[in-house]
């Protein structure tokens, strides 16, 4: 093997140790587009524990399948592990241009080890593999690591199946900030409030969420450490605090407060202290972002007479204006790479998801629906998630930055708002 990794438990700690505990709502998806151009790819049973095996197999074929990048060939009968002579040519004639197959076997500590190796059937080589330790309540992580793999290899892109999402569900009367891995799984309840959970935020190595809670009756901004559920408070000032946003380092949020009149941006360290006003407009100033290299802010301001969208220096200076078009345009979200930014544009009274390139500044609508809010990107920058309505209701939609490949994910019983995508997995 050319790798030999370890799932770790620091991810599943986070779920252990949740305030609340496993939720039962679980996201459902449903996948409502797909990429024009998908790779036709086989992934074999693993050899070894029948149940392992299935658990393990359907995590990544639903994971590729999900993505709308990739058609799955049928391996019925195949039987197949990493060090098997394969028969390209047979491969090839059944359509796969890549093949995946591996085994799963067991450790005298009792763990389980899940080994796998990726081949190109159009130029009869291999692309290499990987081995995972595991155990039964790691199946499906081992599953969505294998998955990454091979979408990197088959794509150039690093994979976000590892990854985990956070949103809002009200339920009944009551507020849950929950957790699930990007495939909507394993859904776990950080926080229960009887008021609302609004904005939340993950820092950049996935160990804590900053949220604002109004459990105080009015707007206060929370830091969330996911392992611990230990929480601190990092602004509760006179008036409204909101709208938290991590820096890339991790050190600072820009926040937004109202303790010295209107909505102004403001920057604090992640522990509460050293508290610095950014903006000091006429308007209301709120939804700041940082862009990727950290060096400037993104945000939203109606300084100019309508909500627009401004730019202004990591510390402070004169801000100028990004949107031109349309009389309203909110909620700024920069992609990872830093090459595009996702908005919330309303045109014909309808609010959509757009995105701009940054260097073109050409705009782009990507949905029809007519009430999407809060996007976040996916850390490859590949899917921009999103809440909107359907029916009435509040679910969540995955939507690639072309448009092409769309999913929905909702819960059986409750609104889902709120969605951030969290970071690759450490």
């Amino acid at each position: 093997m050319k790798t030999m990794q370890r799932i770790t438990r620091r991810a599943f700690l986070a779920f252990a140790l949740l305030t609340a505990g496993i939720a039962q709502a679980q996201l459902s998806i449903e996948i409502t587009g797909a990429g024009a151009n998908r790779i036709p790819v086989a992934i074999a049973d693993l050899l070894g524990d029948a149940t392992a095996s299935r658990i393990i197999t359907s995590t990544v074929r639903s994971d590729l399948e999900r993505s709308g990048l990739f058609k799955l060939i049928d391996t019925t009968g195949a039987a197949l592990d990493e060090n098997a002579q394969v028969n390209h040519a047979d491969w090839k004639s059944r359509g796969a241009d890549a093949l995946a197959a591996g085994s799963i076997g067991r450790s005298p500590d009792g763990r389980m080890e899940a080994r796998f190796r990726l081949y190109d059937t159009q130029k009869a080589v291999s692309l290499g593999g990987a081995a995972y330790i595991t155990s039964n309540e790691q199946l499906r992580a081992a599953g969505h690591r294998i998955a990454d793999y091979i979408y990197e290899k088959l794509t150039g892109e690093k994979g976000i199946f590892s990854t985990r999402i956070a949103y809002v569900v009200k339920s009944r009367g009551q507020f849950l900030l929950q957790i699930a891995d990007a495939d909507g799984q394993g859904a776990a309840t950080a926080l229960t409030s009887t008021e609302p959970i609004i904005s939340p935020a993950w820092s950049p190595d996935g160990s804590k969420l900053a949220y604002v809670s109004f459990e105080k009756k009015k707007p206060v901004i929370y830091v969330h450490s996911l392992a611990s559920g230990q929480r601190s408070i990092v602004a509760n000032f006179k008036g409204s605090n909101s709208a938290p946003a991590w820096s890339p380092d991790g050190r600072k949020l820009a926040i937004v407060l109202s303790k010295d009149g209107n909505s102004q941006l403001y920057v604090v360290n992640a522990d509460g202290s050293g508290l610095q006003r950014l903006t000091q407009s006429g308007g209301i100033d709120t939804e700041p972002r940082y862009a990727a290299d950290g060096g400037t802010i993104f945000f939203t301001s109606d300084r100019g007479g309508s909500p627009q969208i401004y730019q202004v220096g990591a510390s402070g200076g004169e801000a100028r204006r990004v949107t031109f078009e349309g009389s309203y345009n909110v909620s700024p979200r920069p992609s990872p790479d830093g090459k595009s930014l996702a908005f919330i544009s309303r045109r014909e009274g309808r609010f959509q998801l757009a995105t701009m390139d940054l260097a073109s500044r050409q705009v782009q609508v990507l949905t029809d629906s007519n009430k999407d809010e809060s996007p976040s990107f996916a850390p490859n920058s590949r899917m921009i998630l999103i809440a909107t309505e359907v029916g009435g209701r509040g679910v969540l939609s995955a939507v690639s930055s072309d448009g092409r490949i769309k999913q929905r994910l909702s819960v059986a019983a409750g609104d889902v708002r709120e969605p951030a995508w969290g970071p690759f997995y450490k």
